[in-house]
């Protein structure tokens, strides 16, 4: 959700930027070059500042773009005197973190922890807090000892069961290398194939911070696909790129990947839902208490348990950048243990794509101008169309539909028609377990803004879906966007369709709907009122885990990020003909006839 939190970038004041070296006040650091055997790790940052010290100095990372008015982007906010600082840094700090001693004795140091983000950093030393920084002392530039080379890897679906793509991110565009996958069977002979590259600009922004102060080079994104899969096996695979001008190759580090079951297999699946995770810094750097405190905890929980899960779904407000483009690296190191190992499926939420003008079904500035361009082109999804962020894939025994709450899904629109037909489509007698997905609520939530407005839900959310989830049998239909954890009865236009809380055995006859929004961002407070459909909530970071043991029987976990341990739960026992059965507003046509 938009409210309750600000990305902390934007709380420094660019445009009131003033350059201003100070002869007596430098900054330091202990490694000139990263990327090597020595230096892998976190930077150590050494501070000498030799004036007494106001309380308001701040450490930032920088890749500095210094200009005039006219090379400086256009914004809506007079700058004060050039030479002008034209971008916001990656990272910062507050100096007096450094040391108690530091306000009396002017010294200190601070630990950073960079990523290669494909050009050299400085530090600098700034007076003035964050609301009118005064640039005081520049670093010399720390370097990454190969800045283009492929990282980051991001696993998704392919459009057919046995397709995966990988797609990762580099510093080279295809006049200067040619970008491939090595990959094959875990121990097998190693194939190559050949990768697409994209990338976006200034000017694909739709509007500020994104196409002003938050700007920065993106690099490239190369998408492989891997076809023909054997079900259930082992892959290994590398990036490479192959330089134009002495065809020696760049590669990355070697990753694994297991590929998925066939569509209806009867194997043990497991799965992982939340949404609006967000990013953290590990180094304590960006005020990240404030913003998004439980991403850390997710992330880490997840790596832990990287064995035990198949494929995730991160349903939407994915980085939170909200226009501050460098942040997307920051949050593609964060998961690269889990999305280089198991598919990371994403959907589009409000920070992903809202912009006013831009064709987003709500009219907000919540992506920070980046109006959906960055997502859809650093991270592959199986859709007809990504600017149409609607998709369909199948894992096993499960189908999933996943629609884009950013775009009109009500009756009659292009999504609703994507919608039923993606229901329709699911075989039940294959892939029993029928899964709707989305990033607003578009069914039942507490949240107590949705009950300040009396709807408990996305206005005109469920008007049109929960006829269509009726009509298809839906199972579960997942939302993120409010931030925290609510499961509700199988419900159906107001009603609770079934008494059971813990286990469901035979025909459910509605759908049960779960918000589970407490990936890592700022949490969401419920309403005081309480509502009658509601079975479990939970005011804490967490996810769900959904483990199909086969055809006929499912568990239902949701676990706290923070210890891993599962506080809510429950089962479906059930066979085909309990799919088949009729239901209220769910039945199929008979007749008398002979």
């Amino acid at each position: 959700m938009a409210s309750g939190g600000e990305q902390p970038l934007a709380q420094i004041g660019i445009h009131r930027a003033v350059f201003a070296l100070h002869g007596n006040a430098s900054i330091k650091a202990n490694h000139s070059l990263l990327g090597t055997k020595v230096a892998f790790g976190p930077l150590l940052l050494l501070i000498l500042w030799f004036l007494f010290p106001p309380l308001l100095d701040c450490i930032y990372i920088w890749v500095f773009v210094l200009g005039s008015s006219s090379s400086c982007p256009a914004g809506d906010e007079r700058r004060v005197q050039p030479p002008y600082i034209c971008s916001a840094p990656i990272k910062y700090k507050f100096a007096n973190e450094s040391s108690s001693k530091y306000v009396k004795t002017g010294k200190g140091s601070l630990k950073f922890q960079l990523i290669n983000q494909r050009q050299d950093f400085s530090f600098a030393l700034f007076s003035g807090g964050l609301s009118n920084p005064t640039l005081v002392a520049v670093s010399a530039p720390i370097s990454f000892a190969n800045p283009k080379a492929p990282l980051y890897p991001r696993l998704a679906q392919g459009k057919s069961w046995n397709e995966m793509t990988v797609t990762w991110t580099s510093g080279y565009n295809i006049d200067e290398a040619v970008p491939f996958l090595q990959w094959g069977l875990k121990g097998d002979t190693q194939i190559r194939s050949p990768a697409g590259t994209l990338t976006f600009n200034r000017n694909s922004m739709c509007g500020p911070p994104a196409r002003t102060v938050g700007w920065r080079d993106p690099g490239f994104f190369h998408t492989s696909f891997l076809k023909d899969l054997w079900p259930n096996s082992v892959y290994t695979y590398k990036m490479g790129h192959m330089l134009s001008n002495n065809g020696s190759i760049v590669w990355s580090k070697s990753y694994s990947f297991k590929s998925s079951p066939y569509p209806g297999q009867d194997s043990l699946q497991r799965v992982i839902i939340f949404g609006d995770m967000g990013k953290a810094e590990r180094d304590g750097s960006n005020e990240y208490n404030n913003y998004q405190p439980g991403s850390l905890n997710t992330t880490d929980t997840l790596i832990k348990d990287l064995d035990n899960y198949d494929i995730v779904f991160h349903i939407g407000d994915i980085s939170y950048a909200n226009g501050y483009i460098s942040q997307w690296d920051q949050f593609t190191q964060m998961v690269e243990p889990i999305a280089s190992t198991v598919p990371y499926m994403v959907a589009s939420g409000n920070h992903e794509r809202d912009y006013p003008g831009s064709g987003s079904f709500y009219d907000t500035n919540d992506s920070g101008g980046e109006c959906g361009v960055v997502a859809e082109t650093m991270f592959y999804v199986p859709a007809e169309n990504r600017a149409k962020f609607w998709y369909s894939t199948d894992y096993g025994m499960f189908h999933f539909c996943v629609a884009d709450t950013e775009h009109d899904w009500r009756e009659g629109s292009e999504q609703y028609k994507f919608i039923e037909k993606c229901l329709a489509s699911a075989d039940r007698q294959k892939q029993p377990w029928l899964v709707f997905i989305a990033h607003r609520v578009l069914g039942y939530s507490s949240n107590s803004f949705y009950a300040m407005q009396g709807s408990f839900e996305e206005p005109m959310g469920r008007d049109d879906m929960q006829k269509l989830w009726q009509k298809y049998k839906v199972d579960i239909a997942f939302f993120g966007h409010v931030h925290n954890y609510e499961r509700t009865c199988p419900i159906y236009q107001n009603i609770c369709v079934n008494k059971e809380k813990t286990h469901y055995s035979g025909t459910v006859n509605g759908t049960i709907n779960v918000v589970v929004g407490g990936g890592g961002s700022h949490l969401s407070d419920f309403t005081p009122l309480q509502t009658y459909w509601s079975i479990y909530k939970d005011h804490d970071y967490g996810f769900v885990k959904l483990t199909a043991y086969n055809h006929s029987s499912l568990l239902f976990e949701y676990k706290k990020s923070s210890d891993g341990v599962v506080y809510d739960s429950f089962t479906i026992s059930r066979d085909y003909r309990d799919v088949l059965a009729c239901v209220h507003d769910g039945c199929e046509a008979t007749t008398w006839a002979m």
